[in-house]
């Protein structure tokens, strides 16, 4: 089996942030956030690296992240996803410029990843365990039978922020941690030291403890023939609603692979918590995290 693959999502525009957040620095070393995620997957044994950016991005994010894994004995490629990468026969919506969603940034993939691979998200710090648990699981996982995939699940309370409202797969698992459900919330906040998410106008409370996805998932080459196999009827569906904003979300196609009995998802718990920087004012926060991290240790002060 070929070694596992780490695949990076960074094309997201960065709106809520106001900037290119994948690229903004965290220390004063001159690390993102992305160094402590590779950093800790190398340790875990990922040496293979995917980057899904935007072409507009290539120059400044590459100014920034070849030098930083210069050196480092890895591989690393470059897709692209693109408004315009769209099944033969459809078109961009006028007006458009929301990228497609994390499903359709897999399948830019198509033809470049073709090992298992673990996915995350930039512009988040997951912690070590999750890339040791993520990359042990794909070293001995395989499509027999079916799909047999991989979630790292956090705690809610762990992965949300001060500023504003968060987009969060929520879970369910069952006794033998396998996944049996999961909804995208998009606008997922705090008031008053409780959780909720908003939908359609009403505010629903979520336990402290609820499971949440953070986008950090273990697949194998499968998962990419399958969002192609699906996109074509996402937007079939999707286009005429809502043109501008619709999103072919990643769990989404999980979980319907899942209800076909054509997947099933270990959930591997993780207790770490989450830092990332959605909104600008997260960032002092996040700075102040790293800063924590490498004086107990866990990090050194270059790498």
């Amino acid at each position: 089996m070929k070694n596992p693959e780490l695949v990076i999502m960074a094309a997201g525009m960065g709106s809520r942030y106001g900037g290119l957040k994948q690229i903004d620095t965290v220390d004063d070393c001159g690390h993102i956030i992305i160094d402590y995620s590779i950093y800790d997957a190398i340790k875990a044994g990922f040496r293979d690296f995917t980057f899904i950016i935007k072409k507009e991005i290539e120059k400044d994010f590459r100014e920034v992240v070849d030098p930083h894994l210069a050196g480092k004995g890895v591989n690393v490629k470059y897709v692209y996803q693109e408004l315009d990468k769209l099944p033969e026969g459809y078109s961009v919506p006028e007006g458009r410029v929301k990228p497609w969603g994390t499903a359709h940034a897999i399948l830019c993939t198509l033809g470049t990843v073709d090992a298992p691979f673990a996915v995350i998200n930039a512009d988040d710090y997951y912690g070590a365990h999750a890339f040791e648990k993520i990359y042990s699981f794909l070293k001995n996982t395989n499509d027999e039978g079916k799909y047999h995939y991989a979630m790292v699940g956090y705690r809610i309370k762990n992965t949300v922020t001060e500023q504003g409202t968060v987009s969060r797969g929520v879970c369910a698992a069952d006794e033998n941690s396998m996944l049996t459900e999961i909804v995208e919330r998009t606008k997922i906040g705090t008031r008053g030291g409780e959780i909720y998410y908003t939908e359609d106008g009403t505010d629903y409370e979520l336990d402290p403890e609820t499971l949440v996805s953070m986008n950090l998932w273990g697949f194998t080459p499968s998962y990419i023939a399958e969002c192609k196999a699906r996109f074509a009827s996402f937007l079939d569906e999707n286009l005429a609603k809502n043109p501008l904003k619709c999103e072919f979300f990643l769990p989404t196609v999980v979980f319907d692979l899942i209800k076909e009995g054509k997947a099933d998802v270990k959930v591997l718990d993780n207790t770490d918590k989450w830092y990332g920087v959605t909104y600008k004012e997260d960032k002092a926060s996040v700075v102040e995290a790293f800063r924590a991290l490498r004086e107990a240790g866990v990090y050194p002060e270059k790498f």
